[in-house]
């Protein structure tokens, strides 16, 4: 009896050169997702939430100070975005005292400021409407997440501010 011995390699054989290959592509699968979300993170948000930190942390106690003011005052504030089927949309505030007196004579600031790209912010400056409301109209405003800021200014000087998270629908 003679022993023939077979020359052909197993197809299936684990060899160097295919755990090299497998284990580049694992880890180049691995980097080519950190590029994509690394590009994509530092695209949609630059990291940067104040411009002028120490600046911001100086004026600390004098926001404090405000808003005791503010409390004081008991000013009853509202704002809405009324959106029309055109993308456009309206900005309506309604502002009174504590006792429910409409507020005359004051300038209101707004700004719907959106919480990823700083590019998308709208700024608004009403115009009284009477009655102690306030409106704006806004040309352009993308369905989303959104914080309101309103500021309202008497004689040159910010007597109320608030900061508030709407959602728009489409």
């Amino acid at each position: 009896m003679s022993m023939v011995q077979s020359s052909m390699k197993d197809p299936k054989a684990i060899t160097g050169k295919t755990v090299l290959v497998w284990l580049f592509a694992f880890f180049g699968v691995i980097f080519a997702a950190n590029g994509i979300f690394i590009y994509l993170a530092l695209g949609s948000f630059p990291g940067v939430v104040e411009d002028r930190p120490y600046e911001a942390g100086q004026a600390y106690n004098e926001e404090i100070a405000a808003a005791r003011i503010q409390a004081e005052l008991d000013w009853q504030v509202s704002g809405e975005v009324v959106q029309t089927a055109e993308g456009t949309g309206r900005l309506v505030v309604t502002a009174a005292d504590a006792d429910g007196t409409p507020l005359y004579g004051v300038e209101v600031h707004a700004l719907l400021r959106h919480p990823a790209r700083e590019a998308s912010d709208i700024e608004a400056f009403l115009n009284a409407d009477g009655g102690g409301r306030y409106t704006a109209d806004l040309e352009k405003v993308p369905a989303g997440n959104w914080t309101l800021i309103l500021e309202i200014e008497e004689g040159g000087a910010r007597k109320f501010k608030s900061e508030n998270r709407i959602f728009l629908k489409e």
